[in-house]
């Protein structure tokens, strides 16, 4: 094997293959990148794999000589990141060693280095997915999906299902759930384009949405979600699923993933239909007050309280904080229904204001603890589902 490439080039996508390199890998090959260059195609393919998360990307080089390699993730990603901007060559060696391993050589403008690579053939194939029609959406409309719910997915592994994010379709939209059973998190998506953009010849998604279904780990959809960042929003990404597994493909990346199993909760009849008081706020106002009287929050249960002023439209924000101090904001807002207090988790509130994406919010909520609902005032369609916490008089 021997090949030519840019050294931006091949860090980038080093970059974006290593993410699904295990820190503790089960079996030492997936430790591993998995290059191979294509001399007919002029280009050289990247590959990692944890047998969960699998991601693989290809750029253009000057392939003199093709072949397949599998080298160690980390300490190639470690060289070539520190490797001055320029031309780079990866030469194999043909002669292997007694041990079964090659050497492979690095040659920069700086000098070079040399590394063991391991067989190849070692290397697990990423799964694939035949005989099933491609399911297509666009880049924009799949940011926005995730970008209002990923943050609400639960870390803890012991709750598998709930590590994920939920997507539901129907003949029209497509939903996104995240919860991690102290918050939840829905965004739908029409899949429709306004009229405008239906005469422009612009699609927002192809392929049958209805009763589609499946629950796709976090991890895996931030790891697309920084796929999707550097492309333009107008792109399609194509979806494969099976019993087991989903594809994504957006040009030449391909990330892949296995589908978490069980049953996602019913989480639509968590959410209150009937609310006895109503706030309209700034949202950015909101939230600056929130973010400052935040650092005195607490740091034993992270509480902040809002107190509803309807005969003086006013919503203040206060802490008290043992030890330390206390701190109250006051802001102007629309408030129908009756007065009060309400606590919430600082850390919950804080990530349902920055994912909520309008100028306005309107807050719903009904007496003691019951669930609180926060939606944007215009724009995209999104509810914001967050448990009040019990204040101790």
């Amino acid at each position: 094997m021997k090949f030519l490439c840019s050294q931006s080039e091949l860090n980038s996508n080093l970059s974006l293959v290593s993410r699904a390199v295990p820190s503790r890998p089960t079996h030492p090959v997936l430790g591993n990148v998995l290059l191979v260059a294509d001399e007919s195609k002029g280009r050289v393919s990247l590959t990692a794999f944890d047998l969960s998360l699998g991601i693989q990307t290809s750029f253009s080089a000057e392939v003199s000589q093709g072949g397949t390699v599998a080298l160690p993730a980390k300490l190639l990603n470690d060289i070539v990141s520190r490797l001055p901007e320029g031309e780079i060559t990866l030469i194999a060696d043909a002669d292997e060693s007694e041990d079964d391993s090659q050497i492979i050589t690095l040659k920069s403008a700086s000098g070079q280095f040399q590394l063991r690579a391991m067989s190849a053939e070692e290397f697990p194939s990423l799964p694939t997915i035949e005989g099933v029609d491609a399911l297509k959406l666009r880049i924009s409309l799949l940011i926005e999906g995730l970008k209002g719910s990923l943050f609400a997915a639960s870390s803890d592994e012991t709750k598998q299902v709930l590590t994920g994010v939920h997507l539901a379709g129907t003949v029209d939209s497509l939903e996104f759930a995240a919860t991690d059973g102290h918050r939840l998190a829905v965004v739908t998506t029409p899949l429709q384009p306004e009229a405008t953009e239906e005469e422009e010849g612009k699609t927002l998604a192809e392929g049958d949405f209805e009763g589609f279904s499946v629950t796709i780990p976090a991890r895996a959809l931030r790891e697309l979600e920084r796929m999707l960042s550097s492309r333009q929003g107008s792109d399609t990404v194509a979806l494969y699923v099976d019993e087991a597994q989903i594809v994504f493909e957006l040009g030449e990346q391909r990330l892949t993933s296995r589908k978490l199993d069980g049953a996602y909760p019913a989480y639509n009849q968590l959410i209150p239909r009937q609310f006895s008081r109503t706030v309209n706020v700034e949202r950015k106002r909101f939230m600056s007050s929130l973010e400052r009287v935040a650092v005195l929050a607490d740091q034993k249960n992270n509480l902040v309280k809002c107190t509803l002023d309807g005969d003086e439209g006013l919503v203040s924000l206060s802490v008290e904080a043992q030890d330390l101090g206390k701190a109250k904001e006051s802001m102007p807002a629309e408030i129908t229904g009756e007065g009060g207090d309400v606590a919430f988790n600082v850390k919950y509130l804080m990530d349902g204001l920055k994912a909520l994406p309008s100028q306005e919010i309107q807050i719903q909520l009904n007496e003691g603890n019951q669930p609180v609902i926060l939606t944007p005032l215009g724009g995209l369609k999104m509810t914001y589902l967050v448990m009040p916490v019990q204040i101790v008089r």
